[in-house]
């Protein structure tokens, strides 16, 4: 039995909340409904895992029109979570964290830093290129990631689908 098999970590799986509201937010100055792909894989995921996708838009790469979609979001009962894509590279226009930060009212570093080792072991050294990060917007929880429907992959199915009933579930508890 390895220590993820252990009797805590079943019981926190079992007491995770089983469909999560969800608002996906895909953040660009050149994407659109109809080439989303990145917002297509996202939605795509939570529903495979009985996720609801309660809202989902594309914002430009402003600051305050992207800190402004996720006020809204994490205002509405029916979002537990939010989800970024885009804007976290270092490109003059990628500014998704910096318009997030000051929202966070708890940081959850290890997601960003989970994010950026599984992402060596898959594209190296370009891997410290990401400021993937997450935190929680009062009770909500928000996930930053890549706009690469690869990135987009890693980080839903390895780390934020397997665990994001149980953070709905404490956040709730917050």
């Amino acid at each position: 039995m390895s220590r993820y098999d252990s009797p805590s970590v079943a019981e926190h799986q079992a007491q995770a909340a089983l469909s999560v509201g969800c608002g996906v937010v895909t953040v660009s100055d050149t994407r659109t409904a109809a080439d989303d792909r990145s917002g297509d894989l996202i939605a795509e995921l939570l529903g495979t895992a009985g996720h609801r996708v309660a809202d989902r838009s594309i914002v430009p790469d402003e600051p305050q029109a992207v800190a402004a979609a996720v006020r809204h979001l994490a205002e509405r009962a029916d979002v537990a979570a939010i989800l970024l894509t885009g804007g976290t590279g270092v490109a003059p226009r990628d500014q998704t964290p910096e318009a997030i930060a000051e929202l966070f009212t708890k940081e959850l570093p290890g997601f960003g830093e989970l994010f950026r080792a599984l992402s060596f072991q898959e594209i190296g050294s370009a891997a410290m290129l990401s400021r993937a990060c997450a935190g929680m917007v009062d009770r909500t929880i928000v996930f930053l990631m890549p706009g690469s429907t690869a990135a987009v992959r890693l980080a839903m199915e390895r780390l934020i689908v397997p665990e994001l009933g149980h953070l709905a579930k404490l956040a709730a508890k917050s």
